[in-house]
């Protein structure tokens, strides 16, 4: 489909018009968040370098990736409802441009945006967010920490197995350890100890007050290690006890699916959470083409009332639609729903929205 002037103009509108939309709401969104947190840079001395530099560079980053869907709707409302007002959209389609032509030329505009959306949210997102939630979790919100400190087991390696019953995240301390190796099926290594502490990286510890069992078929051999200590290397770091609730918007894709695989092995659990934020990321982008297409056919009919009527409607269909993807994230992490299905809900829900509005749009 060649380019044409159509296209042109309604691109030109439509990217002067997001931006425009980015901005103001970027500006009224810093500004409530400074509001909420200011208290807390004064207590902890924070100096205004290392607050932009450090939280409120990627705050925007990450509020207007949050919030783009909404205000790739808003846009796409405001200025096509002014072209309705000003019966520009009659003059297109009297002269003889389909409606399926006329949507296409937003469409083209929105599948940009989404593509950029999309790389965002799998690849740069994560790594701003590094950034800004560490900035968060040390200053903000000290208490997100919400990994396991008490009967920790997981597997080391496919045959060993650790376990702790009570881990400290201040020293990195854990008491009552049991480290098991098999081969077999077969138990062929028991390490038990009072005290285990980190040394240094990578995964060097200390374990006090030991006893080590080697089994070697009927055989068995002790070692008595008590009121001594001994450096050893277990394949096990303190981050591993660190879950903080949104560690997850820390990782990138191909990390994410690095990890997911890890923790199966591990047997820790939890990487429904992740599968879940995985496939989000990806529906939340596809979300900005259906959001496209439902502006389009709401606001390209003239209507009394106006822009402002229009505005009203784009922004409840937005929030619905957001009040929507929280909700459906709740129910693709209980273990009732598939991940997947639970997350396409809305997208599921709105494709028929928007189906039937195109179905009935001005033509």
């Amino acid at each position: 489909m060649p380019i044409k002037k159509l296209d042109l103009y309604i691109g030109k509108k439509f990217v002067q018009t997001f931006f425009f939309v980015c901005l103001i709401f970027t500006l009224i969104a810093m500004s409530i968040d400074y509001i909420n947190k200011v208290d807390k840079f004064i207590e902890h001395d924070l100096s205004a370098t290392v607050i932009f530099s450090e939280y409120y560079i990627n705050f925007v980053f990450w509020i207007n990736m949050l919030l783009w869907p909404m205000f790739l709707l808003i846009a796409i409302i405001f200025f096509t409802s002014r072209m309705a007002y000003q019966s520009e959209i009659i003059s297109i389609l009297n002269a003889g441009v389909p409606f399926r032509r006329f949507l296409s030329s937003y469409l083209v505009v929105a599948g940009v945006f989404t593509a950029l959306h999309l790389f965002a949210n799998h690849y740069a997102l994560p790594l701003s967010n590094q950034t800004r939630l560490n900035f968060e979790n040390n200053y903000i919100y000290e208490q997100n920490d919400k990994g396991k400190t008490r009967d920790i087991q997981m597997y080391t390696s496919p045959d060993e197995k650790i376990y702790i019953r009570n881990y400290n995240k201040r020293d990195s301390t854990g008491r009552t350890f049991r480290l098991t190796r098999y081969e077999d099926l077969q138990l062929t290594y028991l390490l038990q100890a009072k005290k285990v502490s980190f040394l240094e990286d990578p995964n060097r510890w200390k374990i006090h007050d030991y006893v080590i069992h080697t089994f070697n078929g009927n055989n068995e051999a002790i070692e008595f290690g008590r009121g001594r200590s001994m450096d050893t290397i277990i394949n096990m770091h303190p981050s591993d006890f660190v879950r903080y609730i949104n560690q997850k918007e820390m990782v990138t894709t191909p990390d994410m699916n690095n990890f997911i695989e890890r923790e199966k092995n591990r047997g820790l659990g939890g990487s429904k959470a992740y599968l879940v934020e995985r496939t989000r990321r990806t529906a939340e982008s596809v979300s900005m083409l259906l959001l496209c297409i439902l502006g389009v056919s709401i606001a390209s009919r003239k209507v009394r009332g106006g822009t402002g009527l229009h505005l009203a409607l784009g922004i409840s269909i937005g929030a619905a639609m957001i009040l929507m993807s929280k909700f459906s994230v709740t129910f693709a992490n209980s273990e009732n729903v598939p991940s997947t299905l639970g997350v396409w809900i809305p997208n599921i829900i709105f494709s028929i929205i928007a189906y039937l509005t195109v179905r009935k749009a001005q033509k």
